[in-house]
């Protein structure tokens, strides 16, 4: 079987989605219009009008508890983002921006002398993976992004548009 580069799949899925929607202009494919994100309970949640219409199974950075402070402390973020740049060519399986840090984020890390860091994404599996794929699916490996699955963030993608409202609870 030939392979197909994931470019090229999430552009032909892209040039489907049409093809979903009703005659009346409404469509059957949901997009969120919220994200919550649980650490706690490693779940993602995408949401439509307040109500989650899919969860999705997450691993975090390798040191999760608490909100991230500083460039390295590979802490997840806690707090409310947006999602605003997407990244097709990521050294992960595609890749959503995550708007931390904010003004309050920055000012914090200030304070105390220390550089906020930056580029927390969602995004999927490593392209070059360096452990098991059993690894990946248990534990908290990155340094402080939102890790899926590759077919879970091909669903993410598709149904989360830029701008969209994200939460990152405890």
């Amino acid at each position: 079987m030939k392979r197909v580069s994931r470019r090229a799949f999430i552009v032909s899925v892209a040039h489907c989605l049409p093809a979903l929607a009703l005659a009346d202009g409404s469509s059957e494919f949901p997009v969120a219009d919220e994200v919550i994100v649980e650490k706690g309970a490693r779940k993602l949640h995408l949401l439509r009008n307040g109500q989650a219409f899919r969860t999705f199974d997450i691993a975090l950075g390798i040191a999760p508890e608490g909100h991230k402070e500083y460039e390295g402390d590979a802490k997840t973020p806690e707090g409310r983002y947006l999602l605003d740049i997407r990244n097709p060519n990521s050294d992960f399986f595609l890749s959503m921006h995550i708007s931390y840090p904010s003004p309050e984020d920055r000012a914090r890390a200030r304070q105390k002398g220390l550089d906020p860091g930056g580029q927390i994404m969602i995004h999927g599996q490593p392209n070059e993976p360096t452990y098991s794929a059993a690894y990946y699916r248990s534990s908290d490996w990155t340094n402080g992004c939102i890790a899926v699955s590759n077919s879970d963030m091909i669903d993410i993608w598709l149904m989360t548009p830029d701008g969209t409202p994200i939460e990152i609870r405890p």
